[in-house]
C-alpha cells in the first residue's frame, strides 16, 4: 500500500484562482486516496497554514470537500503559522499545530523528512 503526504503551500491571501485550484486539487487527491483506503496525510505548510481557517467556513466552496478529508489532516506547521500570522486562527479550528523539527529562529516546523524516512511520497500544491 502506498503512503502519500500531501502538502499545501498555496496562499489564500493571494486571492487567486490558482491558489484556490491548488487547495482543491490537494484535497481531490486526498479524497481519492482516502477512498482507496491508502495511507494519506494532508499537511498545511508555509502560507498554506492560512487555508485552515478559510476551509472550515461553511460558505467556502471547498468546505464540503475539506469536511470529507478533515480526518486525514496531519496538522499545520507551527512555525509557519507564527510567521504568517495564522496561529490563533488555526488554534480556533482544532487542527493540530505541529513543530516537531526545531529550526533556528522558529517555534518548530513539520518535519517533512520524517515522512520521507517512513516511505511516504510527498506531493506539493
Amino acid at each position: 500500500m502506498s503512503k502519500t503526504a500531501i502538502v499545501i503551500y498555496s496562499d489564500p491571501k493571494a486571492n487567486s484562482e490558482e491558489a484556490l485550484g491548488r487547495v482543491f486539487n490537494a484535497m481531490f487527491l486526498t479524497y481519492a486516496l482516502k477512498e482507496k483506503e491508502q495511507d494519506v496525510a494532508l499537511i498545511f505548510q508555509g502560507t498554506g497554514v492560512r487555508w485552515v481557517n478559510e476551509l472550515i467556513n461553511p460558505e467556502h466552496p471547498a468546505n464540503p470537500l475539506y469536511t470529507a478529508v478533515s480526518d486525514k489532516v496531519a496538522g499545520a506547521c507551527l512555525g509557519c503559522a507564527d510567521v504568517f500570522g495564522a496561529t490563533e486562527d488555526v488554534k480556533s479550528t482544532g487542527v493540530a499545530l505541529v513543530g516537531d523539527k526545531a529550526i533556528p529562529g522558529t517555534s518548530g516546523v513539520i518535519d517533512l523528512s520524517g515522512y520521507l524516512d517512513e516511505g511516504y511520497r510527498l506531493v506539493t500544491f
